[in-house]
């Protein structure tokens, strides 16, 4: 079984929006599927990550190409302090996600998991916004590195979402809110380079038909696509700051999910 074109673009469309948003990608290409009846538990776990990878790889070149007036602003700013922090911020999700993501897919990936991923991150945004906006740009260090690099690890769990925990592991540290959304997408790059890799090499010695190749090519214009048009909602993001409203989605999503399962 492979992705049919169509279905292939919805998800790469919702991925832009859902990448922005600490509401968690992961979680809604996991769930959208389920919920609407495609039949996603068929396909091969391996071609199914794999995908999904894809759809961060897309996001994340848009997100360089949106973003490049900041990203520029930060390599200037580059030194020995900030190469230790986002290294420390690596190493922690690459060793995790490198031993135990297969684990991690069989034994938390379904919808239940999910939700129940949703409700924890939730859950660690609320609590860490309460935290005083006491620090601000170049601030960073080890500490917050290896801090940001546990919580990407955490969120290779489906539901988690990387920005929502990064986010929160910021706050916790006592960042202020736009530092923290700074520093989110700051550390991100790297671990979506280093999966979109890892998955680009396995598939390669695995192979990939002809429709799975044009699904994932398809699916990986569209997150592009619905990433670069996206851009303002990181604005929203840092305008609206406060998480409450992220969290309250994702607990209404979570609710929706487990009220669905109940009935079955």
């Amino acid at each position: 079984m492979s992705i049919p074109p169509r279905r292939a673009l919805a998800l790469g469309v919702v991925q832009g929006p859902a990448e922005l948003l600490p509401v968690s990608s992961s979680a809604h290409i996991v769930l959208l599927p389920w919920l609407a009846g495609w039949g996603w538990d068929e396909l091969d776990p391996e071609y199914r990550k794999s995908f999904e990878v894809a759809l961060h790889a897309g996001a994340a070149v848009a997100l360089l190409i949106g973003q490049r007036q900041t990203i520029a602003e930060e390599l200037r700013a580059f030194d020995t302090r900030r190469a230790l922090v986002l290294i420390l911020s690596f190493l922690p999700a690459a060793a995790v996600g490198y031993g135990l993501e297969r684990q991690i897919e069989r034994r938390l990936g379904g919808p239940r998991a999910t939700a129940f991923g949703l409700l924890a991150g939730a859950a660690a945004m609320l609590v860490a916004d309460t935290r005083p906006q006491a620090r601000g740009h170049g601030d960073a260090g080890p500490a917050d590195g290896l801090a940001l690099g546990v919580a990407q690890a955490a969120a290779l769990a489906p539901g988690v979402s990387r920005n929502g925990v990064t986010l929160a592991a910021a706050r916790w540290r006592g960042f202020s809110r736009d530092q923290a959304n700074v520093l989110s997408r700051t550390i991100a790059l790297p671990i979506i380079v280093g999966a979109s890799l890892l998955k680009g090499v396995r598939l390669g010695r695995r192979g990939a038909s002809p429709e799975l190749r044009r699904s994932m090519a398809i699916g990986v214009v569209a997150s592009f696509g619905s990433t670069l048009a996206s851009q303002r909602l990181i604005r929203l993001v840092e305008r609206d700051r406060a998480l409450w409203p992220y969290a309250a989605y994702r607990t209404a999503l979570a609710a929706a999910v487990l009220a669905k399962l109940r009935k079955h």
